[in-house]
């Protein structure tokens, strides 16, 4: 497989994202008001989604956080949209401190409490959370999942970290909710 694939997948998903809410009025639901079945694509997240920038902020920063949830899994090939990023990254403070240049970087207003297990934010384009491993998923241990991590290649310079497929699936079934079973489902499908 192409060392770009993802990226392009991914960009072809954002252009389809933004090409179905072109005409959609803001409704005033945020990301962290997502329902369980239909996901953040029916928020406001999905609005002008476009979580390049921060990926290349990331990248920059020398961050080593891993893209989890749905973000990766368009990345693996789903076909549903999203619209937020949610990160997994390991809690120390280098790590912290990669994040929160990154996030300085994109127009974080209010930067999250990365002492917490999970922290949401926003930056320009995108929001999501910014998950570590004590983030409790069920009965599944996330932290192998950092160094199992993916990499692909954006075409315009930068590099971005991504679950594995194998990780993403398990993830999401430790998770369970609708929308990530159906998920799930679907990326076996694609991947038997």
């Amino acid at each position: 497989m192409s060392q770009t694939a993802a990226a392009l997948r991914l960009r072809r998903a954002i252009a389809r994202t933004r090409h179905a809410t072109r005409e959609r009025p803001p409704a005033g639901r945020r990301p962290e008001e997502a329902d369980d079945v239909l996901g953040t694509f029916a928020t406001d997240g999905a609005l002008g989604f476009d979580p390049f920038p921060f990926l290349r902020a990331l990248h920059d920063a020398g961050s080593h956080a891993v893209v989890i949830g749905q973000v990766a899994g368009i990345m693996h090939g789903s076909t549903e949209l999203t619209g937020d990023l949610d990160l997994l990254w390991d809690g120390t403070p280098a790590e912290a401190r990669a994040l929160r240049a990154a996030l300085a970087a994109c127009g974080c207003a209010e930067p999250p409490d990365l002492d917490r297990e999970q922290a949401a934010y926003e930056v320009t384009g995108a929001a999501g959370d910014l998950c570590t491993p004590r983030l409790s998923w069920g009965d599944m241990d996330v932290a192998p999942c950092l160094a199992r991590a993916e990499t692909t290649h954006d075409p315009s310079g930068f590099t971005v970290r991504y679950t594995a497929l194998d990780d993403l699936i398990r993830m999401r079934r430790a998770l369970g909710r609708p929308k990530d079973q159906r998920r799930a489902d679907e990326l076996t499908r694609l991947f038997p």
